[in-house]
């Protein structure tokens, strides 16, 4: 039992400190009015292990406090990704299609309306919308899917997939 419990935490820490890399790393299009924030690739780890859950939304938290980001960014922001990795785990047993539905529609209604009033920005909720869920759709559709597959393919002893 204790292995496991440092097991799940050391994968939820692996994890959330792979998104903020990412983040980091791809800085100029993870932030703003129009992003594609490769980190949100890792949404897909849910189906994996429930340890990404915690390891997301953490990563997400320090990912927006190192990027910048104002109070209401740092907690609808990452709890925009929790909901998706949530939803992402709950998918996991039915089509592998269906795993990055929940983080693109978690984002893509808040994160908007974080850009919209917390940073003011002149484009409308709408096209907000349409560029933060753009963006998502490559970022946690495509990007999560190939790592899906890269994943199941190769077998990481490190992620096996969940049944329960």
């Amino acid at each position: 039992m204790r292995n496991k419990k440092v097991m799940n935490l050391t994968q939820g820490a692996m994890i959330a400190a792979c998104y903020v890399v990412l983040c980091l790393v791809f800085e100029p299009i993870s932030y703003g009015g129009v992003q594609v924030r490769i980190a949100e690739a890792l949404t897909i780890l849910p189906i994996f292990t429930s340890a990404a859950i915690p390891g997301l939304f953490v990563g997400c938290i320090i990912a927006n406090i190192i990027g910048g980001g104002i109070v209401l960014d740092i907690v609808f922001g990452s709890i925009a990704t929790l909901i998706g990795a949530i939803g992402t785990y709950m998918l996991r047993n039915r089509s592998r299609w269906l795993a990055p539905v929940a983080p693109i529609l978690a984002n893509t209604f808040i994160v908007p309306f974080v850009i919209y009033y917390g940073y003011g920005t002149p484009i409308p909720i709408p096209l907000l919308m349409l560029t933060i869920g753009a963006g998502e759709i490559i970022g946690c559709g495509v990007l999560g899917l190939l790592l899906a597959k890269a994943l199941e393919k190769t077998h990481a002893g490190l992620f096996r997939i969940q049944t329960r």
